[in-house]
């Protein structure tokens, strides 16, 4: 009989994450403060840990794209480049739940204990933080156990992030949700659609489901995260999707934004109110200074934020998908 598999081994240089990205359709907020502690428990969950999918022949490092589907935090893990599939998990957050508003609690009571200046206090709910947050880690591990593999310290860090978005998921089932849903698509699903998707958010919030996507894998765009963090759109958490990815198949209205995507929305077999093609240059091929290809991608945010208000307008308001 054979032994048993003890703990992993984690390789320090491929078991582990670079990327933690977040679903903007799923997790919403537009408290600075609020996006601000998403903003820390990523940057500590990637600047140190030990992560890995099990189970797959995969080698890493990894992405980690996160998103809210009624009960369950969905751990979707993807090559940190590509943003290609790996391994996706649902995750209940029903086991979770005491753990969770104890967070929050002793979270309250650590801010009121600084504020007393009490070192006594202090250290008394720091403690009981640091024996919550084990409790919470050894949980995360036993719920992911042969699915996804981390350290103690990284299901900590986990936890933290998880706690810091779940208040502010949208529980509403894209489905059976009343709201007008609108897709935009583009070649790679790294500049064009992205922002668009991204401006009718923000044009209209709570008023339409948005979604974008690409007819092949794309990479995060580095001028993308620049121009848009200029209007207040933080496209850090974006993670680049494909037509073969989408879980809904109806739309009220689809609209394609290069060459190759009204074929491929076809392929896909999509259904619709209404599909219009806006022919629409990609800033990424700009050659020349930095500054000229930053003013290519200004000037496509520019147009379509003007291009989505007027179109998106009456879709929103009740009026007709058709022009």
């Amino acid at each position: 009989m054979s032994e048993p598999a003890g703990p992993r081994q984690f390789d320090e240089t491929h078991d582990r994450l670079t990327t933690v990205t977040l679903d903007p359709n799923t997790i919403t907020s537009i408290n600075p403060d609020e996006v601000h502690e998403w903003r820390i428990a990523i940057y500590d969950l990637v600047e140190t840990n030990k992560f890995a999918p099990a189970r797959v022949k995969a080698v890493g490092p990894f992405a980690l794209h996160v998103s809210i589907v009624g009960n369950s935090i969905v751990l979707d893990v993807r090559h940190p480049d590509t943003f290609q599939p790996i391994a996706a998990h649902y995750l209940s957050l029903t086991p979770f739940r005491r753990l969770i508003r104890d967070y929050f609690r002793i979270r309250e009571s650590y801010y009121s204990a600084i504020k007393s200046g009490s070192t006594y206090q202090i250290e008394t709910v720091d403690m009981a933080r640091r024996g919550l947050h084990n409790e919470a880690a050894e949980l995360l591990r036993t719920r992911l156990d042969n699915k996804l593999e981390m350290d103690l310290n990284t299901a900590r860090r986990l936890f933290t992030l998880i706690c810091a978005v779940q208040p502010y998921a949208k529980r509403i089932d894209e489905r059976l949700s009343e709201l007008p849903s609108v897709l935009f698509v583009c070649s790679m699903n790294s500049v064009r659609s992205p922002i668009a998707a991204a401006l009718a958010r923000q044009l209209f919030p709570g008023r339409v489901i948005t979604r974008s996507v690409g007819v092949r894998g794309g990479k995060a765009d580095g001028f993308v995260h620049e121009v848009m963090g200029e209007v207040g759109v933080d496209m850090s958490v974006h993670t680049p999707h494909i037509l073969d990815e989408l879980v809904a198949t109806r739309f009220d209205l689809v609209i394609t934004l290069s060459e190759d995507a009204p074929a491929a929305v076809e392929r896909r077999g999509l259904e619709y109110g209404s599909i219009e093609h806006w022919p629409t240059a990609d800033p990424a091929t700009i050659e020349g200074s930095r500054e000229a290809v930053l003013s290519a991608y200004r000037t496509l945010r520019d147009s379509l934020r003007i291009r989505i208000r007027e179109r998106l307008e009456p879709l929103v308001s009740g009026g007709s998908q058709s022009r």
